[in-house]
């Protein structure tokens, strides 16, 4: 593998492109019976297997990251029933995204029999009915716009339907979250987010700063969602989003998705399923159970020792580029997480915690089906 091809595979595991305590009773929770564990292994497959499982940040790159028939394979047996791809990784440009739109657009046509592209709502139950795993096209940075409104037209006629306006750091069209003390969104950016709206495609907020989140929130004439982030409540983090944020953007119909990133914990140490259950349970308790959903960002095949020092390389350099987030020092990945089914045991978990069949299946894909429904056009 070429050292290109290497650096896409490994961001591309990770969408960066790359209850230790008792928490109160959230929306939605039921109390479990006296002795019981919550719903038992059994029907929590069960479960997994019946609903629309949507992890709506995976895989980045998704063209290059299952080139062979074993990646393949582990994504049909993960039960996801669609993932959202970012693409153009995080400052990638106009050519270097054509590309990346070109090899997930191959992937998807030389194997129809396990892919299938997203390109209105509708597919979201094809692929569930059909056995196939959904793809969604998205972009997280805007660097492959280069500041030129017309090329969110032209990606949407790729059929690019999620995108951001800023990757942590500045653009044309508003802030970063590592920017200190920047401003929101600009008015090239007011312009960007109305030609969103009318052409369908949802604006993620994932990366904003707490002024061009809040800005993107209110100026959107269609829900936003923040399809992975963590809760600053929990963890006082850049990437991670205040519960005054949380709160408006569910106000306003929006979804957030809760991530699997090193970001959940201090830098210390990695951070555990019990650590990604505070912030899913926090997210719940501020939006409601109509408003949360995951998006894992995560190592997505599971995660060796040659991955692992793989990653640490692409960490450091992602620091030295002036990209990374604070807290990179650690891989991706969740260790007790780190399967393809890591899904699967998040809706185990919610069950063992007390939340009903309903709740579960809201936040493992009904409630970004239900907000990409809003926003996308017919």
């Amino acid at each position: 593998m070429d050292p290109s091809a290497s650096r896409r595979r490994f961001l591309g595991l990770s969408g960066a492109g790359l209850l230790a305590t008792a928490l109160p009773a959230a929306r939605g929770r039921t109390q479990a019976p006296p002795g019981s564990r919550g719903r038992d292994a059994a029907a929590s497959a069960e479960l997994y297997r019946r609903t629309l499982v949507v992890d709506a940040n995976t895989l980045a790159s998704i063209g290059y990251q299952c080139a062979d028939q074993a990646a393949i394979q582990a994504l049909r047996d993960s039960g996801i029933t669609v993932l959202k791809s970012t693409l153009g990784g995080a400052a990638g440009s106009f050519e270097e995204t054509v590309a990346d739109i070109g090899a997930a657009q191959a992937l998807i046509e030389h194997h129809p029999e396990t892919f299938l592209k997203v390109r209105r709502h509708d597919d979201l139950a094809r692929a569930k009915r059909e056995g196939k795993v959904g793809v969604i096209l998205s972009f997280e940075a805007a660097s492959m716009l280069e500041g030129q409104l017309d090329r969110i037209d032209l990606f949407r006629r790729f059929d690019v339907l999620v995108m951001g306006l800023t990757y942590n750091t500045a653009s044309p069209f508003g802030e970063g979250c590592l920017t200190v003390g920047g401003g929101g969104v600009t008015p090239l950016g007011r312009q960007a987010i109305a030609r969103m709206n009318a052409a369908g495609i949802a604006l993620d907020l994932s990366h904003a700063n707490a002024p061009t989140t809040a800005d993107g929130i209110a100026l959107s004439a269609k829900p936003a969602v923040i399809t992975h982030a963590g809760c600053h409540a929990v963890y006082a983090h850049p990437r991670n989003k205040r519960d005054r944020e949380m709160r408006a953007l569910a106000e306003r119909g929006g979804v957030m998705g809760i991530y699997m990133l090193p970001f959940l914990t201090d830098e210390h140490r990695q951070p555990m399923l019990e650590d990604y259950l505070r912030h899913m349970l926090h997210a719940l308790d501020v939006c409601g159970e109509d408003h949360v959903g995951i998006g894992t960002d995560s190592l997505f095949f599971t995660a060796t020792d040659d991955d692992l020092k793989a990653m640490a390389k692409l960490e450091a350099q992602r620091i030295s580029a002036g990209v990374a987030a604070p807290g990179e020092n650690r891989p991706p990945y969740i260790p007790d997480l780190n399967t393809p089914r890591k899904l699967e045991r998040v809706c185990d978990a919610l069950g063992r915690k007390g939340y009903g069949a309903r709740v579960v299946e809201k936040v493992l894909g009904l409630n970004f089906s239900r907000v990409f429904n809003e926003i996308w056009l017919a």
